[in-house]
């Protein structure tokens, strides 16, 4: 059954986003600083889970889903944004009877720096809960935003897909085949001959564009890149 969002939820739920805050709104000033060293990530989640995927908690609040997952979201994202993540990379290679590999991880943990994070400016449609996640970088963070912005890291993007039905972990799926369908689309680009092993890191560089499309999560992200290691085939 759809549940109906009245002003009395709608009224709850904002004290509930501003209560998960642990930082006040930030000023004028720091609206103005750039991706560089403010990020203003906006979000949106489902008001109920996908049939199946959480047993009924009938004593949850209306929003409580919700709220789970644009916290369990953000910092994945703002991890990637702010640290980044590294990558291990096979290209199948039917001649040789090599199948796909790929694998993501983050390169350092966040979840000191997720106490940072504050929530603001809620709104609502029928089904979703939106609003708007902060997060400011340090000096530290801002240096190294810098040196991956160096010229020569290239920009790649990607877009992948994952499962709806699998609520946050959709998410992280979806993020995955996007970095591998940007790291695949570059080095077929500047490779002549594939490659046994690829390994790199990268850092999401524009804020992620999250859709749903067919019961999945579609997921844009743009990327700086940086080549770790490619190691060649010795025989063919």
């Amino acid at each position: 059954m759809e549940r109906r969002v009245t002003v009395k939820t709608k009224i709850l739920a904002i004290a509930a986003i501003a209560l998960a805050s642990v930082l006040p709104p930030p000023n004028a000033a720091a609206q103005e600083l750039s991706f560089q060293r403010k990020i203003r990530l906006p979000l949106w989640a489902q008001l109920d889970a996908y049939p199946g995927l959480e047993k009924p908690d009938y004593d949850a609040g209306v929003f409580d889903y919700a709220i789970r997952q644009m916290k369990a979201i953000t910092p994945f994202l703002l991890n990637g944004m702010v640290y980044g993540w590294e990558f291990d990379y096979t290209p199948s290679d039917r001649l040789r009877g090599v199948p796909e590999y790929f694998e993501a991880k983050e390169i350092r943990s966040f979840e000191a720096e997720s106490k940072k994070i504050f929530y603001e400016q809620p709104w609502f449609d029928q089904s979703k809960v939106h609003c708007w996640a902060n997060f400011e970088r340090d000096e530290g963070m801002v240096q190294s935003w810098n040196q991956w912005a160096d010229v020569k890291n290239p920009r790649i993007m990607g877009i992948g897909g994952g499962k709806v039905s699998k609520g946050f972990e959709g998410i992280q799926e979806a993020a995955q085949n996007a970095l591998k369908d940007a790291v695949r689309n570059y080095y077929r680009k500047i490779l002549k001959n594939k490659p046994k092993q690829i390994t790199g890191r990268v850092l999401i560089n524009k804020i992620p564009a999250i859709l749903i499309n067919s019961g999945e999560y579609q997921l844009q992200l743009d990327f700086f890149l940086e080549t770790g290691i490619i190691k060649e085939y010795q025989n063919f």
